[in-house]
């Protein structure tokens, strides 16, 4: 298979090994759609008109962009019949993606699945790390990014914003150093203001625009 997509590097990263349920499970669906349309986005797939509507900015597909990757091909098709605002497409989207996700990283080798009864009587399923070497490059990244103030490559940096809206930065394992620096670098990344300058607007925009109706979502229902 190629390249992990960041769709994959997020469940990877949100997934608890010992329970097998990602963190901040109550709105996964909007961060895996949110993951998804940053991919387009840095694949030059979709573009944001940088609107600040109420749903957020409209969302349109490239001409000629579709990409092979048939996850990927799934969304961008869904844009292509209508530019549509972000909130809305974040649900749509990512309604139905946690098992395909899960699958390619079971068939990528990265976790595998553990069943066992709890007591003899309750069933479990466990999905811990198989290959942990992509994941400890990711956190690395992640804590150079946010501990050491690094400016990280526009991949990471997208994963962070959606990683930071999603509410699971402070879950993450191990922890971060977390500190009210530490906070705020995170805040900018949701914003979409940490200077990349190498990433392109639209990626930026889109990340941005993202991370601002996952946040929205996640205290709409936990309120």
């Amino acid at each position: 298979m190629n390249e992990m997509l960041l769709v994959e590097d997020l469940m990877m990263l949100l997934l608890d090994d010992e329970t097998g349920v990602p963190a901040a499970a109550g709105t996964l669906h909007y961060s895996l759609g949110g993951a998804v349309l940053v991919e387009l986005a840095l694949r030059g797939s979709v573009d944001s008109d940088g609107s600040t509507a109420l749903n957020g900015p409209k969302i349109s597909a490239v001409e000629g962009a579709q990409p092979e990757d048939p996850l990927l091909r799934s969304g961008y098709d869904k844009i292509a019949e209508k530019p549509r605002r972000v909130q809305p497409l974040l649900l749509e989207i990512g309604s139905g993606l946690r098992k395909p996700v899960l699958d390619r990283l079971l068939e990528r080798g990265v976790i595998r699945v553990e069943k066992k009864k709890v007591l003899g009587v309750f069933p479990m399923t466990r999905m811990p790390a198989e290959d942990t070497g992509h994941e400890a490059e990711l956190r690395r990244k992640i804590r150079a990014a946010l501990e050491d103030g690094e400016t990280p490559d526009s991949r990471t940096g997208a994963l962070i914003a959606l990683l930071s809206s999603s509410g699971a930065l402070p879950a993450l394992s191990p922890p971060l150093a977390w500190s009210g620096e530490v906070a705020k670098r995170a805040k900018e990344f949701e914003e979409g203001n940490w200077g990349a300058e190498a990433v392109n607007t639209a990626v930026l925009r889109t990340a941005a625009a993202i991370a601002a109706s996952t946040t929205v979502t996640t205290i709409t229902s936990t309120s």
